[in-house]
């Protein structure tokens, strides 16, 4: 097809006019890669975040069953301290009986968790023991209450005090 002038209209007339379409196809094909490379990456951190969220949250569900079971668990240790008294009590006063049974009692109950308190001779610390008797009297030399003697044994439940001993302190 021709013009006016004679020219050929619809086909480019010079090897200008080809590399420059050509220059514009591939800048516009660099562009698109460039769009969806940065696409790539936006859903590359998107899922990325997603499951650190995910790890997170299973880990704190984790640590929040763990110490559900711990609670429930140290309960039912705590009920079970009457009959822990009650045996210790039998205890002294006719150990080749009761002995055996304490002593199976203690070691089951350890195994789980369950820790006495031993603060004869210790250092006052009241989140541990409640002072029911105080005598007055040098303490440990340096100003601090010390334990004389333990009327009740405390207990601890995987490292959380169960129940505080009570003592006589002096000082």
């Amino acid at each position: 097809m021709t013009n006016d002038n004679g020219d050929v209209v619809g086909e480019p007339t010079t090897e200008t006019e080809d590399a420059v379409s050509v220059d514009e196809a591939a800048a516009t094909i660099e562009h698109d890669v460039e769009a969806l490379l940065s696409e790539r990456d936006s859903f590359r951190e998107m899922a990325q975040r997603l499951q650190a969220e995910f790890e997170n949250y299973r880990k704190r569900v984790a640590s929040q069953t763990a110490d559900d079971i711990n609670r429930a668990t140290g309960r039912i240790a705590e009920s079970l301290l009457p009959v822990l008294d009650a045996c210790e009590a039998a205890f002294v006063a006719h150990p080749a009986e009761v002995e055996p049974l304490f002593n199976l009692l203690l070691t089951e109950l350890k195994k789980q968790g369950l820790e006495a308190l031993d603060l004869n001779g210790q250092t006052f610390n009241p989140a541990q023991a409640d002072a029911v008797i105080h005598e007055e009297g040098e303490g440990d030399g340096n100003g601090n209450t010390v334990v004389t003697d333990v009327l009740r044994t405390g207990y601890t439940w995987k490292g959380r005090v169960l129940r505080p001993a009570m003592v006589k302190v002096r000082g």
